[in-house]
């Protein structure tokens, strides 16, 4: 089965600045967070992540000179004491990929019998290749280094002095290949410059026995709005009438499972399909339904070859008289549209 390739000319299109706060003040007390994954490189046993209470520093600004704010509150705590050298525990968030942003978090390293560490990977790819920001409480240093097919680099940093014990803030900023790292709001390093990764996901880093605390992770960043989104985006305000429009794909050629990649609702991204969809994308089945003055057309998206690619949904005003037919007439314009946009490929640009 062929997948979407797009128009070069949408894919420089990308949208406002956004903020994503990780709060875990909205998990329950020993639990482990499901939207992130918990990873291990090297040996040993998997990390422990979970949330506890601890004293962390308070969100509100505190006058300057003065000592920050201490509040009971839920953190983020890697809890497992396992001694194995060369092992790397992170708390990676999947939801979504990153090209420019700053990426920061207050962090409490704990204890720690073979290292005292803590750390934010980012540009993350998966557990064989991405980047970490780290400082060291026993080294008495910060350093930055990526992996690459399972190799690491030689770090590169500063000996600073990062006492355990304590909260700190450390942060990562990516501007295309420039790489800034700071520790406590001042920069740890001068600024470098890598060509690796271009972009990836965040998350938390620790090394080996290192229990250590996370709070306030915040992401400032600048979303780009994927290919297939930016089609529904265009045809919605074209088409006036369109109540709504989704695009489908299917997860894998050898099972029936399919889910939505652009929608109108951004909320029903990731949603999975149905009967209809895998119908439309294995068959080119064209299915119809009509509920409270709403047609919902389900067809299949080719390529230009004629091969099959994909699915929408289209959602469109029904009016007075209207038959089947000339709902799914209507329908098949709006996938003409969306065709236009459409090129052979190897890969869907999600």
């Amino acid at each position: 089965m062929r997948i979407f390739t797009w128009l070069l000319g949408l894919l420089a299109i990308t949208a406002s600045g956004a903020t994503l706060q990780f709060n875990f003040g909205d998990y329950e007390y020993n639990s482990t967070p499901t939207n992130f994954w918990s990873l291990l490189a090297g040996g040993g046993p998997p990390p422990a992540w979970k949330i506890i209470s601890a004293e962390a520093p308070s969100g509100f600004s505190t006058l300057a000179g003065s000592s920050p704010v201490l509040n009971h509150t839920k953190v983020l705590a890697q809890t497992s004491e396992d001694m194995t050298d060369e092992r790397f525990l992170m708390f990676v968030y999947p939801g979504e990929t990153f090209r420019d942003f700053k990426f920061s978090a207050k962090f409490k390293i704990v204890s720690g019998v073979t290292e005292q560490m803590a750390g934010l990977v980012f540009r993350f790819q998966n557990v064989s290749n991405f980047y970490v920001a780290r400082v060291s409480a026993a080294g008495h240093n910060v350093r930055f280094y990526k992996v690459v097919d399972g190799i690491r680099s030689d770090p590169i940093g500063p000996q600073l002095d990062v006492p355990a014990g304590e909260w700190h803030k450390l942060g990562v900023q990516c501007e295309g290949t420039q790489i800034t790292i700071f520790l406590d709001d001042k920069l740890a390093m001068p600024v470098l410059g890598d060509t690796t990764f271009t972009e990836g996901k965040v998350g938390f880093w620790t090394k080996s026995d290192s229990v250590t605390y996370f709070t306030e992770g915040m992401v400032d960043y600048t979303p780009r709005i994927p290919p297939a989104q930016q089609i529904v985006d265009a045809v919605m305000a074209k088409e006036t009438r369109l109540v709504g429009l989704r695009i489908y794909t299917q997860d894998d050629a050898s099972t029936n499972a399919t889910h939505i990649i652009a929608s109108n609702l951004k909320s029903e991204i990731g949603m999975a399909g149905g009967d209809s969809e895998i119908g439309a994308i294995r068959d080119g089945i064209i299915s119809f339904g009509r509920a409270k003055h709403v047609n919902n057309v389900t067809m299949p998206l080719h390529d230009r070859n004629g091969e099959y690619i994909g699915a929408i949904r289209v959602k469109s005003e029904s009016f007075f008289g209207e038959t089947q037919d000339t709902a799914i007439t209507r329908a098949n314009i709006i996938r003409k549209m969306v065709e236009e946009y459409c090129t052979v490929g190897d890969e869907l640009r999600k």
